[in-house]
Formats: structure tokens, C-alpha cells, sequence
């Protein structure tokens, strides 16, 4: 069966705060200059935001001038941040420390993502703009020049034996003279296409975090709505990188989460049980007892900062948001830097379209970053991060000496290191003993991947997938007791073994997974290679 086609001026992928961004300005700029373009774009997950996971306190900055009007136009940013405490955790205590001023929240909100990209597509689509959910873009297209001409989503109905089933339906591809590449962390696509264009040559190793997040329902005595907390120290050890925020909404919710640099060294770690093990903090407890846990969900935050930012333009396409890396890390935000590099993309877009035929290199859209704020601002905070490396001491004293003294302006820029390469061999690692999950207030992985209301069609090849079989077993199980295991936050890994306890193996419960990305990332060996499943697969987040 031949494939459908389909041609637009410019097709994006993923409909994230980056990806409706391109659309909305574009349309816009098309309007202001009596101009028609045909832009769609294309989202993997059930439903706009079904796969959209972030803590989020969100800075309006980019919003503010891509929809002056947001307010009256019911955009669901309704909770502001009315007070930030920032806290040091040891084993019993919790000690106030003075906000940094990157994380002063004053003039931001307290929002679910997932809804304010649901309300952004319904802000494109009023514009003209066609939004595609349940379309998997599993496959870059290119021209007979070497360009990018588009992308074509992955075939439905392909049974586990890769042979086609009752219910085949062939791919669609969607054409366009421009295709930007909105697919937030660690892109599937944006990964072929590092390589195909050595866009990674002369940067920074891109560097992430794993963010576990859960929605809660709390006994009002112990909501404040617009309470920003954020915690470091305990239960992290003074050499990982890692805090928590719990973030007061509206109607008595309260979204918590945990992120653990994913270069942590001991490979005994379990992000999951970490975040698990916080919530008992008799600090944090108080807020869960007597609450109900509504949600789950994981999701890879990009750490490498202005080090990290790749070439972001190669012939026919563009990468916008967080597939290029843009989160301030010490603002713990990367929404409002990932709708501007969006917004700047279609404004350079919007002027190359106005010649007829493909587009080549976008070049005016990295210049135009370059004298945006999105570059000042990351600039600005470039050592924070790679001060952690050193330990939280270290970090702690660093960035305030960089942040006071400096303004950021130091005279030296620190180089960060490829997460994957940062484990210890087990025998140099300390134990580490995780409690019993008590049902209250921690809870057991599946349990939570329940939450997720994750679903993939289980008749399809799995879409986690390993380069060389023999290496789990051989190398990761040998060196590290397959540290997979453990940093995978939805179950997906685990060690089975026959009768006799001999012959061990890996097996992938690609079922599990949420989408987060660790995998791909963290593997030592980068054996384990993360593709699309089928549209519509993954998570389904209500309010996340």
C-alpha cells in the first residue's frame, strides 16, 4: 500500500510551547502581510498536551508578545506565584535559605503545561493553522539534494513479527518546503539529524535531568494557593544534583516532583525511590497525609544550557525549543525560552517562504536568537549547572560567588560531561537502601505508571530498542547490576532468570513507558535506542 501525501509550506513536529509558538507566529505575520501559508502540525501523543509533563511555575515573558491579550483571551495561566521558599533538607530538619534571584517567581504563574498547550492549539487552529494529534513522525524525508522535505508518520497496525496485520494502515507523509523540529528532549528525529548534519560538531555534550512528578489533591488546612517551594540536600547525597519543588494550584492541588541529574555516579541510585523517599520528610509529609495522589508522570529535562545549544538550521528544516536545549536551569523554567526560540524561527521563516521553492539554511533565525534575550539569559547562568559537578558544596558556593560577584559575567565558561560516562562500577559504590513504598504517601512504580493512564498497542514491535542483545547482560548486569533497573522510572527494565536463578536476561515491558527518555539517555553504552511506537501510544496526562 502506497503512502498518503501531504504538502504544506512548513510542517511541525511535536505540539509542544515551542511547536504551537512556530504555528501562531507564523499565521500571525501571515495576517499582518495579507500572506497564505500552509502550516500543520503533527503530535504523537492522543491529544495535544496528552504527553506534556513539566513542573511548571511559567514565566508569561514570550507569551506577553506573542499573545499580548492571553488574559482576556482565557488562557489558563490563573494561579500567580505569590510567595518562593527555598529550602536545605537534612534527615529530620528543614532550613529556610534566602531565594536565589533566578527562582524569585513574583509576576509568573503556577500552571498545568498540558493545558496551556491544549489552549495554544485551539489559538493556532483559530488561525488556520492544521493540528494533526495521534501522528508519530517516524521517519525524516529528504529531497534529491540532500534537503529535509518533510517527515512521514509511522505505520499503524504492524504486529510484533514486523509483518503487517489486518488493521495495516501505511504511514502518511506530510511535505513541506520547511519542517521544524519542535519534538522537545531528546528527539528521536533531532538525534538522526545531529548526525546527519554534525549539527552536536564543536558543542557541549547535551546534559539532562529525570523529572518525576506527581498531582495531588491535599487537605485544605494545608494548601496556600501560589506557594513555590523548592528543596535541596536530603535525600541526595552531596555529590548528585537534585531538588524538589511543590507547587501550590488552585482547588486545593498540589503538583510535587523530583529531579536527579542524570550524571549521578553511583549506579545503585533509583531517581524513582529518591523522589519516593522525599515525600516522607516530616517537612514535606504534612502536606500528603490524609491527601490523594491523582496523577503520574517522568520526563528528561535538558541541563547543558548555553554550552549545549547545537547548530539549530541545516537545508529545509529548523530545531526550535527544547529538542535545541534551552531550559535556564537555575530558573528551573524552559517553557518561555522555548516558545521565543519558536517565535524567532517563524519570523525568519516567514521571510525566506516569500521565494518560491524549498527553503535552504534557515541562517537568519541563530542570528536572530543570538541578539535575543533567550541568549543573554542563558549566557548568564552558563557555570550554575557545571558547578554541581564538583558536588552541592561546591555548587552552592559557586553560584553565588557567579551569580553576586560576576552577574554572570565570569570570564571563563565550564565544560559539562556526557551523562552516560559518569557511572561508578558497583563494587566502588555505596548501597543504598530504599524504605518500603507505605501507601500513603510513597508508592510502588506500578501503581504509579497506573496513574499515567499509560497504554501502547501491545501487537507492535517494540519501540525500545537494542543495538547489540549481549550488552545488558554482559556489560550493564556485570559492570553496574543493570543500572536500568533502577533509572527507568515506569518498570519498563528488569533482570529475569530461570527456575535456578542462572541465565539471566533483560526484558523490556515497552507497555510501561512514559516517554521519558532516560533510557536513551543514561544507558552507559548508549546500547538502547529510544523510537516512536504507534500514534496515540505513551501516556494520556489529564492536567500535568
Amino acid at each position: 500500500m502506497s503512502r498518503e501525501r501531504m504538502d504544506y509550506d512548513v510542517v511541525i513536529v511535536g505540539a509542544g510551547p515551542a511547536g504551537l509558538a512556530t504555528a501562531i507566529r507564523l499565521k500571525q505575520l501571515c495576517a499582518e502581510n495579507g500572506r497564505e501559508l500552509a502550516v500543520c502540525v503533527i503530535e504523537k501523543g492522543s491529544e495535544v498536551g496528552a504527553h506534556i509533563l513539566s513542573g511548571a511555575v511559567m514565566e508569561p515573558r514570550a507569551l506577553d508578545e506573542l499573545i499580548p491579550d492571553w488574559k482576556a483571551k482565557g488562557a489558563p495561566l490563573t494561579v500567580a506565584a505569590a510567595e518562593d521558599r527555598f529550602l536545605y533538607l537534612t534527615r529530620k530538619r528543614a532550613i529556610r535559605l534566602p531565594t536565589p534571584p533566578q527562582m524569585n517567581n513574583h509576576g509568573n504563574y503556577i500552571v498545568s503545561l498540558g493545558n496551556v498547550c491544549r489552549w495554544l492549539a485551539q489559538q493556532a487552529e483559530a488561525l488556520g493553522v492544521e493540528i494533526f494529534p495521534g501522528f508519530a513522525a517516524a521517519e525524516i524525508l529528504y529531497d534529491e539534494a540532500g534537503r529535509v522535505a518533510g517527515v512521514a508518520t509511522g505505520d499503524m497496525g504492524i504486529g510484533k513479527d514486523g509483518q503487517p496485520t489486518a488493521n495495516h494502515q501505511p504511514g502518511v507523509e506530510l511535505r513541506g518546503r520547511l519542517t521544524v523540529f519542535a519534538e522537545g528532549v531528546r528527539g528521536s528525529l533531532t538525534k538522526m539529524l545531529f548526525e546527519r548534519f554534525g549539527l552536536r560538531e564543536g558543542v557541549g555534550p547535551q546534559t539532562f535531568g529525570i523529572g518525576i512528578k506527581e498531582l495531588w489533591e491535599i487537605d485544605p488546612a494545608h494548601h496556600k494557593q501560589g506557594t513555590v517551594i523548592h528543596t535541596i540536600g536530603w535525600p541526595m547525597d552531596w555529590e548528585t544534583y537534585g531538588g524538589s519543588f511543590l507547587y501550590h494550584l488552585d482547588n486545593n492541588q498540589v503538583s510535587v516532583g523530583y529531579v536527579v541529574g542524570l550524571d549521578y555516579k553511583n549506579p545503585h541510585l533509583s531517581p524513582f525511590e529518591e523522589f519516593q523517599r522525599f515525600k516522607t520528610h516530616p517537612a514535606i509529609r504534612r502536606f500528603f497525609e490524609g491527601g490523594r495522589r491523582i496523577a503520574y508522570g517522568a520526563r528528561a529535562i535538558n541541563e547543558g544550557g548555553f554550552q549545549a545549544i547545537p547548530k539549530l538550521v541545516f537545508p529545509g528544516g529548523a530545531i526550535v525549543g527544547c529538542s535545541g536545549g534551552f531550559v535556564n536551569v537555575p530558573k528551573i523554567k524552559g517553557s518561555h525560552t522555548a516558545m521565543k526560540t519558536g517565535m524567532l524561527c517563524a519570523e525568519a521563516a516567514f521571510a525566506a517562504l516569500a521565494k518560491d521553492g524549498p527553503v535552504d539554511e534557515l541562517a537568519a533565525y541563530p542570528a536572530a536568537l543570538k541578539a535575543s534575550w533567550v541568549w543573554d539569559e542563558l549566557y548568564q547562568v552558563r557555570n550554575i549547572r557545571p558547578s554541581f559537578q564538583k558536588g552541592l558544596y561546591v555548587g552552592l558556593v559557586y553560584s553565588a560567588i557567579d551569580t553576586y560577584l560576576f552577574g554572570g559575567k565570569a570570564p571563563w565558561t565550564f565544560k559539562h560531561h556526557a551523562d552516560n560516562e559518569s557511572l561508578r562500577p558497583l563494587a566502588a559504590s555505596r548501597p543504598i537502601e530504599y524504605p518500603k513504598p507505605d501507601g500513603k504517601v510513597s508508592f510502588d512504580r506500578l501503581s504509579s505508571v497506573f496513574l499515567s493512564n499509560t497504554n501502547h498497542e501491545e501487537n507492535q514491535p517494540a519501540h525500545l530498542r537494542l543495538k547489540d542483545p549481549s550488552v545488558p547482560v554482559a556489560h550493564n548486569l556485570a559492570l553496574y547490576d543493570a543500572p536500568e533497573q533502577r533509572y527507568c522510572p515506569a518498570g519498563v527494565y528488569e533482570i529475569v532468570r530461570d527456575d535456578s536463578g542462572a541465565n539471566p536476561r533483560l526484558q523490556i515491558n515497552a507497555q510501561n513507558c512514559v516517554h521519558c527518555k532516560t533510557c536513551d539517555i543514561k544507558d552507559p553504552t548508549q546500547n538502547i535506542v529510544w523510537t516512536v511506537p504507534e500514534g496515540g501510544g505513551g501516556p494520556n496526562y489529564p492536567n500535568m
